[in-house]
């Protein structure tokens, strides 16, 4: 009964969030408050394949990618046609559009994690940088295929996409993630994952199904990535190819590499950080992206452990501690 409450509660205020923030807050700061909140679901889930198993996966972007423009084709094609539908009926438009964002943004996540297995399942047996390789190559096939494909736009890129991410969707996608990530490391499975970050051949000789567990956790973070793809689809309204290159793969580890290893409370407060940043430093002009990376720098430089390292939040849902400690970025293969 508590955790009905507890969720009603939570709802309740994204609702109240969602319909108060149009209102009394700036255009662009609602824009980089949604940006925050999508970079939040993109380092969460790409922690689950790096800071909880230790892979070095950097084509991220490409399962944002496939998230999105599966959502968006959804969206175009049949979700329009079902929140019409829905309204003629005499359902509220906002939660017919709901309705029809939900299916969204499940196909686009359902695509990004069918993508994730099928490459994890051959690519996982690989290791460092082999791995990085394949993930890499993956990313860039991905922007090439959609590119060159002239049913999502090729590359003039994607126009008209209905306008359906709230805050209160972003809000739902950055709950899912944190909860389910600190749920998983508090579970037998996720004790697994770190056994595998910390010492795969070890965890293999305990029993460890080592395969396994790194295509779970490939999956889910590929998953949320779609996730993360579809919200930012349907809130520009229009994709394009170039919004899913290796830089933004990039962006993500390091909103990962910055947070601390394993510490999902770090990719969150890095997410923020990282998203926010670049905009506080716009006054700077050609200079905003020099001292942006001198910035980055210097606190990898200070502090390899990452902001929080291994340490997490007093999440009002976590009761122990969620991940043991990670060793310190750059401290080994």
């Amino acid at each position: 009964m508590a955790r009905l409450l507890r969720a009603v509660a939570v709802l309740a205020v994204l609702v109240g969030l969602d319909l108060a923030l149009p209102r009394f807050l700036n255009p662009y700061y609602l824009r980089v408050l949604m940006l925050c909140g999508i970079s939040v679901i993109l380092a969460v889930s790409l922690n689950l394949i790096n800071g909880f198993t230790g892979q070095f996966s950097i084509g991220h972007a490409g399962f944002m990618a496939v998230g999105a423009y599966g959502s968006a084709m959804v969206s175009l094609h049949v979700g329009q046609h079902w929140a019409a539908a829905l309204a003629g009926v005499g359902i509220p438009a906002v939660i017919a559009q709901g309705a029809a964002l939900l299916v969204a943004l499940l196909a686009g996540g359902a695509l990004a994690g069918i993508a994730g297995y099928l490459v994890g399942l051959p690519s996982l047996r690989l290791r460092g940088d082999y791995l990085a390789i394949v993930t890499l190559g993956f990313g860039e096939i991905i922007r090439v295929l959609i590119t060159n494909i002239e049913a999502v736009g090729a590359a003039r890129g994607l126009p008209g996409i209905p306008p359906w991410t709230t805050f209160f969707w972003v809000g739902i996608g950055m709950l899912a993630v944190i909860v389910l990530s600190l749920r998983l490391a508090n579970s037998t499975h996720g004790r697994a994952l770190f056994a595998i970050r910390d010492d795969e051949v070890a965890a293999e000789a305990l029993g460890v199904d080592t395969t396994r567990y790194k295509v779970l956790a490939f999956v889910l973070g590929s998953f949320f990535a779609g996730i993360a793809g579809g919200l930012f689809a349907h809130y520009n309204a229009y994709l394009h190819p170039n919004s899913f290159t290796f830089i933004k793969s990039i962006e993500v580890i390091a909103m990962v590499v910055l947070g601390g290893l394993g510490s999902v409370s770090g990719s969150v407060l890095a997410a923020i950080v990282l998203t926010i940043l670049p905009e506080a430093l716009r006054s700077a002009q050609e200079w905003r992206m020099v001292i942006y990376s001198l910035m980055l720098i210097i606190l990898m430089v200070t502090r390899p452990q990452g902001l929080m390292g291994s340490r997490e939040f007093r999440w009002p849902w976590r009761h122990r501690p969620a991940a043991p400690p990670a060793p310190a970025a750059g401290g080994g293969a």
